[in-house]
């Protein structure tokens, strides 16, 4: 066990390495927890509304200029910014494992995906390319172009709070857009900390306009400000479905654009002619990763009745025997709950099986002893009926509920009969079921994979689920044009004035 004085301590040595001043987390009244121990590692001041407003304006003047500055060269303050985060690496990968309580490996992995899509909007900055449509007027061009959009607001929840600021603020960045980034209150250090790199990529890039990049730290009460703010034409929520609720409809009232990020039910199929050890390791790392908390975790797994009792016995045996504990120490493989909320969320959903007559493996809570103000979980399996109720509700914990199906078919209706809609997969060596699970007729979610899990996504493609999970799409593909807006331009160079669809008006 680490002793609380070695982890407050630590936090404070990356913290001044990374560059965020002592007064930015020393003195204030929201406290920052480690889900590691459970103890204090920083006291941050909340803004004031008199202050967020003021930064959002910034933000806007900010945007002001920017949007006259070259693609390329927004695109060069952006690869500054991976470079710095390269460097960087190690102490805002440690930080981000304290601070969420994700296993090292999974905090390092998380800033190199902030360095991947730096590299990856840095191309795009030389690629913010229209089309020309063909006009039915002779002597005439049509074209879409594409320009800078304004401020735009981010807010992000605990589990990924670096990587998700980076899928918005760097394609925003090259877009011309300036960003107004909320934390989550339970992760506000890296955000600082975060800040601090862009601070410093900033200087070597020769200047940026003043609020080019805020940080605002706070609780609800400030996301709402934000949302509900005239000078942020677009918001950029990432968080439960309940928030997404609250969001949506305050953006749409003022006609703001939304790009949400929401729950994510996900499921997965193993077929009778599955590669099981594949699946295996798969879905225990998709059910297991990040102790539940990804919104890509696998939360229920739908598998073929005749290899049921096979694959189970073997996934039983790896939720029992898989290592929870630190996880800054080697060999763990599931660090602790985010606090105690998800804790009872946990024991609650778990209550609530066992009443519909579920058997569970796991569920129980580790470590108490060592960490007493910490909660650390055994991922639990809860074999259950497709009928209960429970397993249409999303529980940000490692629950994986398990059932059995006997034609693809049916289990497709199983997969999709949830109201949540992100990340999906099945695994089969047969080529039409997997193409079946690909169509149009299959899965209903914005990602479906085959042979692998459902968490784990890459920057290069879209990202993002539709029905209660929010429809909005991040990181690669075109993902860019959200941050936007779109011109059609038509250009006359002919000596006539012919009109669209043929109309005919002459004067005198």
């Amino acid at each position: 066990m680490v002793s609380s004085t070695s982890l407050a301590h630590e936090v404070r040595g990356l913290l001044n390495q990374l560059g965020v001043q002592p007064s930015e987390y020393a003195d204030g009244d929201l406290a920052a927890h480690t889900p590691i121990t459970g103890e204090v590692i920083g006291q941050l001041r909340k803004l004031s509304v008199e202050e967020a407003a003021a930064k959002i304006g910034a933000a806007h003047a900010a945007f002001q200029e920017w949007r006259l500055v070259p693609a390329p060269r927004r695109g060069e303050l952006v690869r500054l910014l991976g470079e710095e985060l390269r460097m960087e690496l190690p102490a805002l990968g440690r930080l981000v494992t304290i601070e969420t309580g994700k296993l090292l490996t999974e905090g390092y992995g998380e800033i190199q995906e902030m360095i991947d899509i730096c590299v990856f909007a840095t191309g795009l900055s030389r690629q913010l390319a229209g089309q020309t449509l063909p006009s039915e007027r002779n002597h005439h061009r049509m074209m879409e172009t594409w320009h800078p959009f304004g401020a735009v607001g981010i807010i992000t929840a605990f589990n990924f709070p670096a990587a998700v600021w980076a899928w918005n603020a760097a394609l925003a960045l090259v877009c011309g857009d300036s960003v107004v980034w909320k934390p989550s209150e339970k992760t506000p250090l890296t955000a600082l900390a975060v800040q601090a790199l862009f601070v410093r990529a900033s200087e070597r890039f020769g200047g940026t306009p003043t609020g080019l990049s805020q940080v605002m730290i706070g609780n609800t009460a400030l996301g709402e400000y934000l949302v509900d703010h005239s000078l942020l034409p677009l918001i950029s929520a990432t968080g439960s479905t309940a928030m997404g609720r609250q969001v949506g409809p305050r953006v749409a009232r003022r006609f703001g654009r939304c790009i949400l990020e929401l729950g994510g039910n996900n499921a997965a199929i193993v077929c009778a002619s599955a590669n099981q050890q594949l699946a295996l390791r798969a879905v225990a790392f998709s059910a297991m990763g990040t102790a539940g908390q990804r919104c890509t975790t696998l939360r229920r797994l739908i598998v073929h009745d005749s290899i049921y009792e096979t694959f189970v016995t073997q996934l039983r045996k790896a939720f029992a025997s898989v290592v929870v504990g630190d996880p800054r120490q080697s060999g763990t493989l599931v660090g602790p709950l985010i606090g105690e909320e998800a804790w009872l969320a946990m024991q609650e959903a778990l209550n609530k099986a066992r009443r519909a007559g579920a058997v569970i493996t796991g569920g129980t809570r580790v470590l108490q002893d060592e960490f007493a103000a910490a909660y650390y979980a055994r991922p639990a399996l809860v074999e259950i009926d497709r009928s209960a109720d429970i397993i249409q509700r999303e529980t940000f914990a490692p629950i994986l509920y398990v059932m059995r199906y006997r034609e693809l078919q049916e289990a497709v209706v199983m997969h999709n009969g949830v109201a949540q809609g992100l990340s999906s997969s099945i695994f089969t060596m047969n080529m039409q079921e997997a193409e079946l699970f690909l169509s149009s007729t299959g899965s209903d979610c914005g990602i479906a994979n085959v042979n692998i899990g459902t968490s784990g996504a890459e920057i290069g493609g879209a990202f993002g689920g539709e029905k209660e999970t929010g429809g909005g799409r991040e990181s690669g593909s075109d993902a860019w044009k959200q941050y936007m807006r779109r011109a059609t331009n038509t250009i006359n160079y002919g000596d006539d004035l012919p009109l669209a669809q043929g109309v005919t008006f002459e004067i005198d």
